[in-house]
């Protein structure tokens, strides 16, 4: 990039017609997300990737060089941001989710690669960092927080504290602290979360947040008071309402299984909440979803078709989310000075990208790459990750009970359509030649978490309502958020197993098996969490998982997302960690088996 002196004074000439621009967009519908208009016959001058001129007549920037678009009467919408959202929940690359996301105008991402973290610590964040900064769109890294993600519940591969923290604060790249998710630590005054989050403040970078209770009391408070400065786990108007007079921002997110933007939006709509405190984010998108329908441009048509203004919704995913972290100066409008990052579009309600604008240079053209990505190689180590002590034996997944009594009462996790939160729920179970099987006749499968990270061989064993299946199935995934644990969950101990040894020998992923055979198979080597395929690969792939839950009986939506969060001790009420069962909302180890 040129020196800012060098950049301003070829601005200025090009803004004066002293100088031709490299490149200008003609006959246009600006949409001025600053000022909230729709201004028609405006054209875009753009030098050394940046917007010089703004107006309604660029001619006088034009020379023998310049290479001229016009835009025919389209909407010119600044790029779209995703301001909170975690690669690794694609299956794919950074490269890889890049080339599918650009084309539909997304020219910014804020990620969180606490997936990557939990597998290999801080040389993992590095590893992502580096692949990020060489994308033709903005990709922003922030630092991980919380790994583990709740101290003392979970085992993870890595551990990252303040120390990481504060190194990371120094890198090219770095745009502030990843979710808060030990939203309990900051509460009680845990030393190494507010040492975090004072480094990053110290840096002058932005605190991400995750307050996951729905408890609005004084825990809530505590957790504002420590400085989180956004937050995307609201799943109801008076999450998001609370948050805004708390001086955080909202995220409200729509992703691939995460449907929260319907039940907060009324704050603005009915409310009349400032949209300017919103922002509208992904959090996790799978390969299906961005390779089929999209990513923010799928998220603005469905945030305008609950009910907010088209010119509202793209200022919750331009212009807010350039402020919130800082980068008006650079992006998220289009007005001199700005990196020309422009989408043009026909129809803002049926948003669909004609023509994609990063950096000043066209990368995208109905759909199509107009540009060479990077060619990025992960090393061998980041294909090493599944390490399982030895085979597992449908014995490993038997659930022995010691009572003698003829029925118990067993804790069991609820799973919840399209919410991250689960349920605790208890049934009484009678057991059978000393053992707790599955029930599919009130919908109860086992789910077991194996250890993968130090070769252990631990298992531990758990109940799950929620999946609907209904014959001799076992679904097995590396991607548990967040120790990233190998998680299996099934109606029988024999296809349990060899769904796990399935993944054992492939080095992660995802794998479905009925009757004891494996019908459907996505392979993740990469820290088991990523494939270097492309999305729309790796989506192929997948669909053969949600296939797979089909054939098992299961009707939900993107159930695999469901599976991963089953080992994610932040979020309430029940999961299952390596050392137990946990109960979110107390934070505390229960019984399976109560009595």
């Amino acid at each position: 990039m040129p020196s800012s002196t060098k950049l301003t004074r070829a601005l200025v000439d090009v803004a004066m017609g002293r100088l031709s621009a490299d490149l200008v967009i003609r006959n246009g519908k600006w949409v001025s997300v600053q000022s909230g208009e729709i201004i028609p016959g405006s054209d875009i001058a753009v030098k050394d990737g940046h917007i010089a001129y703004v107006g309604e007549d660029a001619r006088h920037t034009i020379g023998r060089k310049t290479k001229v678009i016009d835009a025919r009467g389209r909407y010119l919408v600044p790029g779209l941001l995703d301001g909170h959202m975690h690669v690794e929940s694609g299956m794919v690359t950074v490269t890889e989710f890049v080339r599918a996301v650009a084309v539909r105008g997304t020219t910014g991402m804020f990620i969180d690669p606490h997936e990557m973290a939990n597998v290999f610590g801080l040389k993992g964040v590095k590893l992502m960092l580096d692949e990020a900064r060489q994308q033709p769109i903005h990709v922003w890294v922030q630092m991980p927080s919380c790994v583990p993600s709740s101290p003392g519940f979970e085992t993870p591969g890595a551990h990252i504290g303040p120390k990481e923290v504060a190194q990371a604060m120094k890198w090219d790249g770095i745009i502030g602290l990843g979710e808060m998710m030990n939203y309990p630590g900051v509460a009680r005054g845990d030393k190494n979360m507010l040492e975090e989050m004072s480094v990053t403040s110290a840096s002058g970078k932005t605190i991400g947040g995750h307050y996951a209770s729905p408890d609005l009391g004084l825990p809530f408070h505590g957790y504002v008071a420590g400085g989180a400065e956004d937050d995307h786990e609201g799943v109801q108007l008076e999450d998001a309402v609370e948050r805004v007079r708390q001086g955080m921002k909202a995220m409200l997110r729509y992703g691939s299984s995460w449907h929260d933007v319907a039940s907060q939006v009324g704050a603005v709509t009915q409310l009349g909440l400032d949209s300017r405190r919103f922002m509208l984010v992904t959090d996790d998108s799978h390969a299906q979803t961005i390779s089929r329908d999209g990513h923010m441009d799928r998220v603005l048509r469905h945030a305008i078709a609950q009910g907010l203004d088209p010119i509202t919704a793209i200022q919750m995913m331009t212009i807010n989310t350039a402020e919130h972290f800082g980068l008006s100066r650079e992006m998220g409008l289009i007005a001199p000075g700005r990196w020309a990052d422009v989408v043009l579009v026909k129809d803002l309600e049926n948003f669909k990208a004609d023509v994609v604008l990063a950096r000043g240079q066209v990368i995208a053209e109905n759909g199509k790459w107009k540009v060479d990505l990077p060619k990025f190689t992960y090393p061998a180590w980041a294909a090493k990750s599944v390490k399982l002590k030895r085979a597992l034996k449908a014995e490993d997944f038997k659930l022995g009970v010691k009572s003698k009594r003829s029925q118990v009462k067993v804790n069991v996790i609820g799973v919840i359509e399209n919410q991250a939160p689960t349920r605790h729920l208890t049934f009484n179970i009678k057991p059978v030649d000393g053992e707790i099987k599955p029930d599919m006749q009130r919908d109860i499968a086992k789910v077991a978490l194996v250890e993968r990270h130090k070769g252990t061989g631990g298992v531990t064993l758990g109940l799950v309502s929620g999946f609907g299946f209904n014959s001799r199935c076992a679904i097995a995934s590396t991607v548990a958020h967040d120790s990233h644990h190998m998680i299996v969950v099934g109606t029988d101990e024999a296809s349990m197993a060899v769904a796990a040894n399935s993944l054992r020998r492939s080095g992660g992923g995802q794998v479905v098996v009925k009757n004891g055979k494996v019908i459907g198979q996505v392979r993740l080597k990469i820290a088991g969490l990523m494939s270097n395929e492309r999305a729309n690969i790796v989506a192929k792939e997948a669909e053969t998982i949600l296939k797979g839950f089909r054939a098992c009986g299961c009707t939900l939506n993107n159930p695999n997302m469901q599976l991963s969060l089953l080992a994610l001790v932040v979020i309430p009420e029940l999961r299952i960690s390596d050392k137990g069962l946990v109960d979110v909302t107390k934070f505390e180890f229960i019984p399976l088996v109560e009595g």
